[in-house]
């Protein structure tokens, strides 16, 4: 096999550095690259973008419009800033009302100190919430064996929903309804324990941000996730990693 011929590049600014980008990449696969931090709540490696959360808006020379970092291409000579005020005002505005959307009182929680939204509202500076709470008080779904689902720290990112159906080919989850009434769901509303299609596999648990998807019997603080298992996963079938190897290669 040939080897795979590299892809052109273009000239573009970000934050005022020139760089030169991977034509067809997303600004935010260059800001990653090339070390410009943007916040990201939906967005995850190996996943569809579902550009939901709105974080990763950033500015773009001549476009009166905010620009989604995760589903925006590059193009020649494009200009993008990521950190002017009025960007940081509106990501600030976004975790504010994803808080106040949701029970996210970080000292019950059992991903306290391993949340992306508290890593959010540090890095972010929200201290105080400007909205009021408005959270449904869904209360909590236990009746999984080994899994428990919070709604009411839900932050509908869809990552779960996602992982589901794109990696373990389950699609055990969907949000249902709209606006502030929109819930995740099991199939078509049952409790997660009654969920047929459910295999098991955790990997909702694992890539979610928040406290919403935990294991059973993780008390405060103690519920650790790992996202990054789905670009481990998407990377080697993709390169086909567990179908590719020659009878000498398995070992015995």
């Amino acid at each position: 096999m040939s080897p795979r011929e590299p892809r052109a590049t273009v000239p573009v600014t970000i934050d005022g550095q020139e760089v030169d980008a991977v034509e067809g990449e997303t600004i935010l696969s260059l800001a990653r690259r090339v070390g410009v931090p943007i916040p990201t709540l939906c967005y995850l490696d190996g996943l569809s973008v579902h550009g939901g959360c709105r974080l990763c808006s950033v500015e773009v020379d001549g476009d009166p419009r905010l620009r989604l970092a995760c589903a925006t291409p590059v193009w020649q000579d494009m200009d993008i800033r990521t950190s002017t005020w009025d960007l940081q005002e509106h990501r600030r505005r976004i975790i504010e009302l994803l808080f106040a959307e949701g029970n996210h009182i970080c000292a019950t929680c059992v991903s306290s100190g391993a949340c992306e939204l508290q890593d959010l509202a540090a890095t972010n500076r929200v201290d105080h919430i400007h909205y009021e709470l408005s959270y449904a008080d869904e209360g909590v779904d236990a009746s999984h064996p080994k899994y428990v689902l919070d709604r009411d720290r839900c932050v509908k990112c869809t990552r779960c929903v996602r992982v589901c159906a794109e990696v373990e080919g389950a699609s055990v989850w969907e949000i249902a309804e709209r606006g502030g009434g929109s819930r995740l769901v099991a199939e078509m509303d049952v409790p997660w324990g009654e969920a047929s299609s459910c295999t098991w596999c955790g990997k909702c648990v694992l890539v979610c941000p928040t406290g919403a998807l935990s294991f059973k019997g993780r008390g405060v603080g103690e519920m650790r996730h790992d996202a990054e298992v789905v670009a481990f996963l998407s990377r080697a079938r993709n390169e086909g990693e567990w179908v590719n190897r020659t009878d000498e290669e398995v070992p015995s």
